[in-house]
């Protein structure tokens, strides 16, 4: 930070860029990309999440078309209706699952209408943590053609965890048939703000970012970062810094990183469970994907258990337990809300993110503030 090197070209930040080559290469066979002699990837770090996705959609744009549209859930992250409008190509959403997975049965009715060019697949959307089926999408990619991109900004790094459930195992297992990932390492990867990453599976799709800048590449041959970037100057710094964790803390199963997204997942487990015996919570009907859970507080209406829920929060966070709220779709916690009419189908639950492996050494006391928080609201 004290240099401050700049990775849009090689002459700026000489040692910073090889690094992020370096990270990115780590990154890539994270995911189960490996370059081989015939073909490789493309991808570099960005300056966040946002920004990798954004990258990932333009060229979705460039390689589809500007009237083929972009599909994402309903629980994607909101940003992907404004890159949307950004780059000028029509959006929906699709329905979700009662797991707050994208809903094939949507998504297959949506593609029959035809014009889709891009479907966006969660793994790890930032409310419930919940893992889209990308197995059964990449089927469908089969039939109708369209680009998958993913993004991964949250749950990216979970791959490299070997307690998840059965299908989401088996869709982390399928990153390497993607056309497009982004990954967020100021999240898992344990990274400041300012850093996040986007893949590419054909190396091909750098034709559209070709430019001449020979006041910034003049004295190396070698592929500059700016080149392949919707970006132009950008922090070195944060390249040096994933470079020095990914030499702490390899990012490969079983070592010491791997198992502290395990201790995540089996905290949010643990939780998902204490949630369930107590008659005061509903908790939807399957646990977590990833290490986020979220829950209701029961009442007879949905707009008694948002406010018991918004009470709970303040509660909550008077005792130093800092819970979100999350608006989600009623169905989500498969409650009847008896005194409910039917176009009440929002209802504001509480969210854990329990992204740190020591919360799993905390669960005891974090539950007992829970249980506090609830008693001062009976």
């Amino acid at each position: 930070m004290f240099l401050n090197p700049n990775n849009h070209a090689l002459d700026g930040g000489r040692a910073s860029s090889a690094m992020e080559k370096e990270v990115v290469a780590d990154l890539a066979a994270m995911v189960g990309l490996r370059m081989q002699a015939s073909s490789g990837y493309l991808g570099h770090l960005t300056g966040g999440g946002t920004l990798a996705n954004l990258e990932g959609l333009w060229v979705a744009r460039q390689v589809m078309g500007q009237d083929q549209m972009v599909v994402a859930s309903s629980q994607a992250h909101y940003t992907h209706r404004r890159m949307g409008e950004v780059l000028g190509v029509p959006f929906k959403t699709v329905a979700v699952d009662a797991r707050a997975r994208m809903d094939l049965r949507d998504l297959h009715a949506t593609l029959e209408q035809g014009g889709v060019g891009t479907v966006v697949v969660t793994l790890g959307t930032t409310a419930t943590g919940a893992v889209d089926p990308l197995p059964a999408i990449l089927d469908l990619q089969q039939i109708y053609g369209f680009r998958v991109h993913v993004d991964a900004a949250y749950g990216g790094y979970y791959t490299l965890a070997e307690n998840l459930a059965p299908e989401v195992r088996a869709a982390f297992d399928c990153l390497p048939e993607v056309d497009s990932l982004a990954i967020d390492p100021h999240k898992h990867g344990l990274q400041p703000y300012g850093c996040g990453c986007i893949l590419f599976k054909d190396p091909l799709v750098g034709r559209f970012y070709q430019h001449d800048s020979p006041y910034t590449y003049f004295t190396s041959d070698e592929l500059h970062l700016g080149e392949i970037s919707l970006e132009c100057s950008r922090a070195g710094a944060s390249a040096v810094a994933l470079w020095a964790t990914h030499r702490l803390l390899p990012l490969v199963r079983g070592g010491e990183y791997a198992h502290g997204l395990e201790r995540s997942r089996t905290a949010a487990l643990t939780l998902y469970e204490r949630l369930q015996s107590d008659s005061r919570f509903i908790v939807p009907p399957s646990p977590p994907d990833l290490d986020i859970v979220v829950w209701a507080v029961r009442a007879p209406s949905v707009a008694e258990s948002s406010r018991r829920a918004r009470s709970l929060f303040a509660a909550a966070a008077r005792q130093q337990l800092h819970l979100a709220l999350a608006n989600l779709p009623r169905a989500l916690v498969a409650e009847p809300f008896p005194d409910s009419p039917p176009h009440d189908q929002v209802v504001t639950c509480l969210r854990a993110c329990l992204m740190k492996p020591e919360h799993l050494d905390w669960l005891d006391p974090i539950w007992e503030a829970i249980t506090r928080a609830a008693n001062a609201i009976s």
